[in-house]
Parts: C-alpha cells; sequence; structure tokens
C-alpha cells in the first residue's frame, strides 16, 4: 500500500519516440551492439564526459525514503527532526510536498525512478529531469556559492573535478522541500556534496547532507549507481501537467 501510495504522487510518462535512431558517440563492439566494458570516455579538456541518459534501477525504493539502505538509527536527525521522519513514515508520507505539486528538492530529485540526462560542457553543466520536467545548472567556471542567497527550491550548486570524480556543491535551498522520500526534512541551511564517478555505463553517484537546525553531524548516504540507458529510445519524455488531487486523500495505511 506504501508504494502504491507514493506512486500515485508521481506523473505518468508516454510512450517511447525515435526508436530507430541509435544513440550517437557510444562506444560499440563490432557487431554494433553499445560496448558495456568500455572505459568512460573523455572530453577534449581530460574530463570524463557524464553526458547521457542515466536511470536509477531502485528509485521507487529511494522514493519511498531515500534511507532505505540504512539503519534508522544511522541517520543522524537531531530529536525533533527524527520525530517528524517518524511521523511522516507512519503516514505513508501523505504531507510529501511532491504529491501537492511542488518540485522535488536536492538530493531527492536524484532518487526517483525517472531518468534524467546530463548535458555537459567545460564551464557548465545542465541536468534535465524527465519527472516535473525541470533541470538544475552547476557552474563549473571556478566561481564561489553565494555568501547570502535568495532561497530556491533548488538552491543554488557550483562544481569541481577530483580526479575523475565531479564534486557538486549546492546551497541556498528554501525548506519547502525534503532532503528525499519518506518524510526527511531540512532546514534553509542544508548544504549538500555530490559526488559523481563513471566508469563504463555506470555513474556512481552519492550524496552527503549538512543541516545543523536538523542534522546532527552530516549524513553521508551510501552510494547507488545509475545505469547509462543504450536504448535508441533515449531521448526524455514530456511529463504532463502535475494536478493536486491525490495526496489530500491519503489518510492511512489502509485507504487512500
Amino acid at each position: 500500500m506504501k508504494l502504491a501510495a507514493i506512486a500515485l504522487c508521481l506523473p505518468v510518462f508516454a510512450g517511447a519516440q525515435w526508436i530507430n535512431f541509435p544513440t550517437a558517440g557510444a562506444p560499440r563492439l563490432a557487431d554494433g551492439k553499445v560496448n558495456l566494458d568500455a572505459p568512460a570516455p573523455k572530453l577534449a579538456n581530460g574530463t570524463p564526459d557524464l553526458s547521457g541518459v542515466w536511470r536509477q534501477p531502485n528509485g521507487v525504493k529511494y522514493t519511498v525514503n531515500i534511507a532505505a539502505d540504512m539503519k534508522p538509527e544511522d541517520v543522524p536527525f537531531r530529536p525533533e527532526a527524527a520525530a517528524i521522519f517518524k511521523q511522516h513514515q507512519d503516514s505513508i508520507s501523505k504531507d510529501d510536498p511532491v504529491g501537492y505539486c511542488l518540485p522535488p528538492g536536492v538530493p531527492e530529485m536524484n532518487s526517483v525512478p525517472y531518468p534524467y540526462k546530463i548535458v555537459q560542457y567545460p564551464r557548465e553543466i545542465v541536468i534535465l529531469y524527465e519527472a516535473f520536467w525541470t533541470y538544475r545548472q552547476i557552474f563549473m567556471d571556478g566561481r564561489a556559492l553565494p555568501k547570502d542567497p535568495n532561497p530556491s527550491w533548488w538552491g543554488y550548486s557550483v562544481g569541481h573535478w577530483e580526479g575523475d570524480t565531479l564534486v557538486v556543491e549546492s546551497a541556498g535551498f528554501n525548506d519547502k522541500t525534503w532532503i528525499g522520500g519518506g518524510g526527511s526534512i531540512h532546514s534553509e541551511k542544508m548544504h549538500v556534496v555530490e559526488r559523481l564517478t563513471r566508469n563504463g555505463d555506470v555513474l556512481t553517484y552519492q550524496a552527503t547532507v549538512e543541516d545543523p537546525e536538523v542534522l546532527a553531524k552530516p549524513w553521508v548516504q551510501p552510494a547507488r549507481q545509475l545505469k547509462l540507458s543504450t536504448s535508441k529510445a533515449d531521448a526524455l519524455l514530456e511529463a504532463p501537467p502535475c494536478v493536486e488531487h491525490d495526496a489530500p486523500h491519503i489518510v492511512s495505511l489502509d485507504h487512500h
């Protein structure tokens, strides 16, 4: 029932397009099939190429609870935040902002079951999300995070390379989103560091969340692996408009 209730809050997408058009730039074997064991390609400036459409095989699992791979006592909530998290879990996340057509936040958006596309330039990386048909900008031009930002849904993101790992720092969030599915709240003081490393057709994603008002110490989330889409139908699909109608009716574990 919990999975069904959460699924009601997520949009439904149309079928695939361009099914006969091969993915450009994908390393291929002699028979034309994509070489899934090929090393990560590099751009002209020597940095790994993270471009492509990436899918998370266990997205529904993390939509229900972004801390699904952790023991409850390992999530470093302060007592007040832990009580709120338990309340949200007990009510199958009835108050999830996403169910009221509010956008997911960071790092929540990277835990949903829908694919996202990374578009990479030397001075900027853009992530296009199929869910909610939205995007993020990550500036790679050496700028620092703003010191007194106007709080926003997605915050402000800057990135740099540590070897072959992309490190993204984000801050300046409002407090209207959740850290992730399941009810983990945050304040406007949240600071997120994401690390993305590509190995062949696998993108390893790991996030660390700091929030002195909600967390007793940094929340180092377990790494998750995403798979590069090798389908000929790897274009992102248009998301229908979000209609606020499901979440207000989720009233218990047995009825919604």
